[in-house]
């Protein structure tokens, strides 16, 4: 797998663009991030849910890996480009994208908190 087939994956979702961050390409849906390139050309990753990492973990862990730190532990799978094969990546960059519908889709859903109105003030500024 290049980087250009993983883009060309990546761009297949509906309602993905390409942008960038932090020198790097990164794909977005919904305005979340939910794959992107690394700069070495080697790797990418895929923002997956924790049990959803541990499915591709235990499938192939020689093409799939937690990101480090708390981004891994959240979800975040690297993927090792050169040993993964286009249908386990499409499987993982579907569910990827697909979680980002959903986390949109919940954002939107869930009630703001109303606000307390302002007290009035007298005339002099007090209460």
């Amino acid at each position: 797998m290049s980087p250009d087939e993983f883009r060309r994956l990546a761009l297949q979702m509906p309602g993905a663009i390409e942008g960038a961050h932090m020198g790097h390409p990164d794909f977005r849906a919904n305005g979340r991030i939910f794959a992107t390139l690394y700069p070495d050309g080697e790797r990418g990753m895929v923002q997956l849910k924790p049990e959803q990492q541990e499915n591709f973990l235990r499938s192939d862990a020689a093409a799939f890996a937690p990101a480090s730190g708390a981004w891994g532990r959240r979800g975040s799978t690297t993927v090792q480009l050169a040993l993964v094969d286009e249908d386990q990546l499409g499987e993982a960059m579907t569910l990827a994208w697909q979680n980002t519908g959903k986390a949109a889709a919940q954002k939107k859903s869930t009630p703001q908190r109303a606000k307390k109105p302002a007290k009035k003030r007298g005339k002099s500024g007090q209460r």
